[in-house]
Parts: C-alpha cells; structure tokens; sequence
C-alpha cells in the first residue's frame, strides 16, 4: 500500500492554501465531497479506500494529490500508511456510523460496529499525534442515532452515544492537535441508496414534507460543515450534529 500521485494537481489561494486534508474512506459519499470542497479551498487531498477502481475516479473528480488504496480497519495497513505520507499533514476525516438490528448481528458483525467508531477513530489518533501539525484536525464522522431509539437503527444508538465524550477526551489528549465530531441525520448518499434500497424514494419525499429545511441533507451540506471546522482554529472537543432538524420533529 503506497500513496499514488494524480495528475493535474494545482493550488489555489483559498483558506485552505497550502494544507494538506487526508480523507480515510474518501472514494463516495461525505468522503468524497468534503475532499472537493477542501480542494477547492486550496488543500492538498489525500483519499484513502478500498477500492482502488473507485478511488482513481474519486482522486480525478476531486483534483486530489494521492490516494492509498487500503482497509482502514487493519492497524498494521492503517500504520504503513501514514508512515508513507511523505511529509507532515494539516487535516485528517474518519469514520461513519454502522447499521443494523442488534439481534440479526453476530459477534463478529458486532465488534466491527463498534470497531467502526471507536477503534478505528483511535487508531487514526494514535497517528494523528505525530502527524498533524499543531493547530490542525482530526475530524470525526458519526451519526444522530442515539438522540432517539428506534429499533431500525439497531447498534447506532449505542456507539454514537459514546462518539461525543470520547472526541472530547481526545481533543485534551491530542492537543493541539484539535479533536471534533460531525454527528449526521439522514443524508442522501450511496450508503443510504444501498440501505433503504426501494424504500429511498419514499424516505426522501418523506423528509421534504416534514424536515424544517423543507429539503433532503446531501453530503455537500456536510462537507461544508466540514471545513468550517477546519479553518476555525478555536473548535476543539465537540459535537456538531447536521440533520436539517430531524431531530426536531421525530
């Protein structure tokens, strides 16, 4: 696993100039747009993924300086990775909520839920501490689940509950170094197309008519949350919840 350059790498005198933001699963999604977004902004992006395939297109739709083509979920990959960076970083993303009923989870399927969240989230600590230039992020990803519980949402609730108190203990740990969570509602991604399958078109015309907002949240919403909280070097330690005021009205 090496960090592959891309072609057409550029900067632009943006807030974001001259940093660089490593996106771990960056090929879709939340990933994906924030890369765009901070490209835009002047940033150097690194994407990390799975796919090697999908991570070509995304690093070519999003300008990006390299990809590494990895699983995040193996300490011994997520190590040489960030060894191989060639030099000091500004910004790094990771993570994303897991579904399904806790019942229909076996005990493997259960420690990846949790390992999704929270091991990953330290392990890419672990590196952020000798790798992130002080004053930079780590920005972690999670979701809204445990604001209200529904058995749907099966082991969300009980590892996004933890997310916001173990984000603040890392942003004292990691300083200065900061530390902050983008906890989302439902946002109309790949991931939601492949989990609600026939069941999407309904569940978007369900939230313009009921969502403050009167529309869906899509990943650029997010991204641009994102960012906010990369240049505004006075956030560290907390939670930032984008859902359109789901939570609101149920």
């Amino acid at each position: 696993m090496t960090v592959e350059p891309t072609a057409g790498y550029g900067s632009r005198d943006q807030a974001l100039h001259g940093q660089t933001l490593v996106v771990i699963g960056g090929s879709a999604g939340i990933g994906l747009a924030t890369a765009r977004l901070a490209r835009t902004q002047g940033a150097g992006v690194v994407l990390t993924g799975r796919d090697p395939e999908r991570l070509r297109s995304a690093a070519k739709e999003a300008d990006a300086l390299g990809t590494a083509a990895f699983d995040a979920h193996a300490p011994e990959q997520l190590e040489r990775f960030f060894q191989q960076l060639p030099g000091p970083i500004d910004h790094v993303t990771a993570g994303g909520p897991s579904y399904g009923r806790l019942l229909d989870m076996d005990a493997a399927q259960a420690r990846r839920a949790v390992s999704d969240h929270m091991v990953l989230a330290l392990e890419v600590a672990r590196h952020c501490a000798g790798t992130v230039r002080p004053g930079g992020t780590l920005l972690l990803m999670s979701g809204t689940g445990a604001r209200r519980i529904r058995a749907a949402l099966g082991v969300a609730p009980t590892v996004t509950a933890a997310t916001p108190a173990f984000t603040a203990s890392l942003a004292l740990e990691l300083a200065p170094v900061r530390v902050n969570l983008i906890a989302a509602g439902f946002v109309d991604t790949p991931l939601s197309a492949r989990l609600l399958g026939d069941a999407l078109d309904a569940r978007r015309e369900e939230l313009r008519a009921t969502l403050p907002i009167g529309r869906v949240v899509v990943p650029e919403d997010v991204a641009a949350l994102a960012v906010h909280i990369m240049t505004n070097t006075a956030l560290t330690g907390a939670t930032y919840d984008i859902d359109g005021g789901q939570q609101l009205v149920g």
